[in-house]
């Protein structure tokens, strides 16, 4: 029988009998974003929820449904607006909207969002919660840890470690050799390599870090997955002993 780690899925009873074992929260930060021509437009979010169904199974708590707004780069040219890619992918004051993008709010905003959601985790009993994914909404998340600490009482995390290398890292580049090799270990069904240009001298539309087509595998991304839930089970059991202490 699988385990049941969904928060909308979840009973009123099912949910008191995981959250009274381990009060964790996780929250997926996604976007619906291009990430190249090769993945999903929610990618940030998929690799996000499928690694934390994986943790919660192993260390307990329950599984948010993903949040698909977040924070970027913004840039407005002849009256059109542009976010992130659109702007990363082009020659400065040449950015050209890319397909399938539709998830950009300001950081004002967003964290107005992520307060309200933390006030009501609070509220519905957990203690700690873990956020992780699009790395603006992940960076801005882990910006207010310390404050959202001493607000709320909420012990908060991402799955960044400072001392890592980002290729050891969950979600260190956009759409390149790190989230494929992730979503080819979670999704892999959704991971069309075939869809990228053929000749490697020919970069990818859309892609910040590795090459996908040469350092990508199912391989490469059950060995980041592996150690990064070993890192954070480690975090984890540490934070609820504290909190049990």
């Amino acid at each position: 029988m699988v385990e049941k780690v969904l928060y909308e899925e979840l009973n009123p009873q099912e949910f008191q009998q995981r959250i009274s074992k381990a009060p964790i929260a996780y929250l997926p930060l996604g976007t619906l974003e291009w990430h190249g021509r090769h993945m999903p437009l929610g990618a940030d979010g998929l690799i996000s929820l499928g690694f934390f169904k994986e943790l919660a199974t192993e260390v307990g708590g329950i599984v948010l449904p993903m949040l698909f707004l977040g924070p970027d780069d913004f840039e407005q040219h002849g009256g059109k607006q542009y976010f992130g890619m659109d702007i990363l992918s082009y020659r400065k004051n040449h950015p050209q909207q890319l397909e399938g993008s539709a998830y950009w709010v300001s950081e004002d905003f967003f964290k107005q969002i992520l307060e309200a959601t933390l006030i009501q985790l609070k509220r519905a009993g957990f203690k700690i919660v873990v956020a992780h994914g699009h790395e603006p909404s992940t960076v801005l998340f882990a910006k207010n840890i310390k404050n959202w600490k001493e607000k709320l009482g909420l012990d908060c995390f991402t799955c960044w470690k400072n001392s890592e290398s980002p290729d050891k890292g969950l979600q260190t580049d956009h759409a390149a050799a790190n989230e494929t090799a992730l979503m080819m270990a979670l999704r892999p069904e959704l991971v069309k390599l075939e869809k990228l240009p053929k000749d490697l001298s020919e970069k990818p539309l859309g892609l910040l870090g590795k090459d996908p087509r040469k350092y990508a595998s199912f391989e490469v991304g059950r060995t980041i997955i592996e150690l990064q839930l070993n890192n954070m089970k480690e975090v984890l059991q540490e934070s609820l002993e504290n909190l049990r202490s």
